[in-house]
């Protein structure tokens, strides 16, 4: 068996396409967890405008999921950019709820799942800001 010479930074690609695919993987499961936890919300019995919101929430969520896995090239990239700001929207209404209010709403670190939405939505946008990074990167090298 022969094995090839590889090209001069071919192996760096490599690295950069797999830590894509594991970012973008990852970006989708959080963007899911995140919809997932305002649907139970929803469920739950959290209803009004708020309820509203957290449905679609859940649809935007799923919708840009979708979107990291299926897309390729400049769409994935815009996906990815949607993404994080749609995470960083929700954390920071979270926060911002939780601490001088938001559309008239307070919320508490002991209500349900509040804690979990943190962690979660906190992950996400770390998540999120290094995909979009390797794909703004990948862009401007290919």
């Amino acid at each position: 068996m022969t094995t090839r010479p590889r090209a001069a930074g071919s192996h760096r690609r490599d690295n950069a396409g797999g830590a894509l695919t594991i970012g973008k993987v990852l970006s989708a499961a959080l963007l899911l967890a995140m919809g997932a936890i305002h649907l139970y919300l929803v469920f739950d019995g959290v209803g009004g405008l708020l309820g509203v919101l957290f449905v679609l929430n859940a649809v935007g969520g799923l919708v840009l999921a979708i979107a990291m896995l299926v897309l390729r090239g400049g769409l994935l990239t815009l996906a990815s950019v949607l993404s994080l700001l749609f995470m960083v929207g929700t954390l920071l209404s979270l926060v911002l709820a939780l601490t001088v209010g938001l559309f008239g709403i307070t919320e508490s670190l002991d209500f349900t799942l509040v804690p979990t939405t943190l962690v979660v939505e906190s992950i996400g946008t770390v998540v999120l800001a290094v995909t979009t990074a390797l794909l703004l990167r990948g862009r401007r090298t290919a």
